[in-house]
């Protein structure tokens, strides 16, 4: 099974970046998402996981909301990427290897996974050390 690359972009488009799919969905709940939340993990959370499954752990580390629009994220030809760097908090103590991230509604715990893939090369995270991911990370459909 397959979806067709519009559908694709579009379904990139109505998650990423609050944009309607005419005719089939829309972004007018009550209470939409405003921000994804970025997670950082230490093992691949699976497709079972959640949020809090395999999480970074080394002290001061926390989830990076970045804005649910084209100002947070970029979509184009069936995949998204962030519009900036996302910086998360600088280790102040413990250590993390950092192999996979996440991103997922915001709200703390054990929020709901939309995406997820592994971080390439994996990041060695000790105190001083400000874990980023790149404009250049990308979530592509296919």
């Amino acid at each position: 099974m397959s979806k067709g690359n519009t559908y694709e972009n579009d379904l990139l488009k109505l998650l990423f970046n609050a944009t309607a799919i005419a005719n089939i969905a829309d972004n007018a709940a009550s209470s939409p998402l405003t921000n994804l939340a970025v997670a950082l993990h230490t093992a691949d959370p699976g497709e079972a996981g959640d949020q809090t499954t395999s999480e970074a752990t080394y002290t001061s580390y926390a989830r990076v909301n970045v804005a649910r629009t084209s100002g947070g994220w970029t979509v184009t030809a069936n995949s998204v990427s962030p519009v900036a760097t996302i910086s998360f908090p600088a280790c102040t103590g413990g250590t993390n290897t950092i192999t996979h991230f996440s991103v997922g509604a915001t709200g703390g715990g054990a929020t709901k996974i939309f995406y997820s893939g592994t971080v390439t090369p994996n990041m060695s995270v000790s105190t001083g050390v400000t874990p980023q991911l790149a404009t250049s990370s990308t979530i592509t459909e296919d």
